[in-house]
C-alpha cells in the first residue's frame, strides 16, 4: 500500500529587508515570525494525529529551515529534492514594482500564460507530479510532507482542480506556513483540504516567484 495523504507544505516568512523577489537566490532564510510559523503547521499537522512516514523538502535555505520542526515533531529527517524548489524568474534580485517600471523589462511579460518571465508552467506542474508521486509509493502507509514553495503549490492545485494554469500571483490561496493536502483516487490526485494554521498578521510576503 502506498501513502494515506500527502501535505504540501509552504515555508515560512523569510527575512527579506530589501522586500526584492529572492527566487531560488542563496542567503534568504527564516525571519524569527517565520521560524514560529513553520512550527504552527508543523503543530497542526502533529494534531491531525496522522503518522508522518515521509518528509520531503526543497533545497532552499527557507524550505529546509522550515522542514526542521517536523524532524523536531515526527523524528524523521528530510529528504532534500530538487524537483520541489522554486520556479525560475528573470526578476530575481529586483523589486517588482521597480523592475515593472522599466520598459526594458516589458518583453519578459508579453506571454504570461507560459510564462515568459521564468520557468513554464507545465514544466512546474510535471516536476511537482513526478516528485509528489515518488514520494506517495516510496511508503507503505502514513502521510508524507512535501515543505516547498507557494508557486509549486499553487499551480498544483490549478491543475488537479482542471483550472487553468494562467492566474494573477496576487491571488493565489496559498499563505505562509499553509497546508494543501491531497489524496491519490484511481491514480489521479484529489485535493482533500486546505488549511493556514500560522499567524500570518503583519507578515512580510513579497519574494515569492
Amino acid at each position: 500500500m502506498p501513502a494515506d495523504r500527502l501535505h504540501l507544505v509552504r515555508h515560512g516568512e523569510v527575512h527579506n529587508p530589501r522586500r526584492v523577489l529572492y527566487g531560488r537566490l542563496p542567503g534568504y532564510g527564516l525571519s524569527a515570525d517565520g521560524r514560529r510559523m513553520t512550527r504552527q503547521a508543523a503543530e497542526y499537522i502533529h494534531g491531525l494525529g496522522r503518522p508522518i512516514s515521509s518528509l520531503v523538502c526543497s533545497p532552499l535555505q527557507r524550505t529546509r529551515e522550515s522542514a526542521e520542526p517536523f524532524t523536531e515533531l515526527f523524528g524523521i529527517e528530510p529528504v532534500i529534492d530538487e524537483r520541489v524548489i522554486e520556479p525560475t524568474n528573470v526578476f530575481e534580485g529586483r523589486r517588482m514594482a521597480r523592475a515593472l517600471f522599466n520598459p526594458w523589462n516589458w518583453r519578459h511579460l508579453r506571454k504570461p500564460a507560459l510564462p515568459s518571465w521564468g520557468e513554464p508552467y507545465l514544466d512546474v506542474v510535471g516536476r511537482m507530479n513526478a516528485a509528489m508521486t515518488q514520494a506517495w509509493d516510496a511508503v507503505d502507509s502514513g502521510d508524507v510532507v512535501i515543505v516547498s514553495h507557494q508557486l509549486p503549490i499553487w499551480i498544483t492545485h490549478l491543475a488537479v482542480a482542471g483550472e487553468s494554469l494562467r492566474h494573477d500571483p496576487r491571488a493565489r490561496r496559498c499563505a505562509l506556513s499553509s497546508v494543501t493536502s491531497f489524496e491519490m483516487v484511481d491514480g489521479k490526485w484529489t485535493e482533500v483540504a486546505y488549511a493556514e494554521p500560522a499567524s500570518t498578521s503583519g507578515a512580510v510576503d513579497v519574494g515569492a516567484v
